[in-house]
């Protein structure tokens, strides 16, 4: 992987965890996605998808502290 497109991850996910920390999950879903797209396979990027998805899905309470609860093993 080239300079630049490590960059450009890491400023897609870094923007996804922003807005995944705030609680806004459809924001942090659009740059986790382009973070798979400049590096298809991340796995981190793709694990919070999944979250993102799951809380777009089922919203977290409203006093959410960011810490993911797994539902199965």
């Amino acid at each position: 992987m080239q300079i630049n497109n490590i960059e450009k991850l890491l400023e897609y996910y870094n923007k996804g965890l922003e807005n995944y920390k705030l609680g806004d999950f459809k924001s942090a879903l659009n740059f986790f996605q382009q973070a798979l797209e400049t590096q298809p396979g991340d796995g981190p990027s793709q694990m919070y998808v999944e979250r993102c998805n799951e809380y777009i899905k089922s919203p977290p309470p409203e006093d959410w502290d960011g810490v993911y609860v797994m539902k199965t093993k």
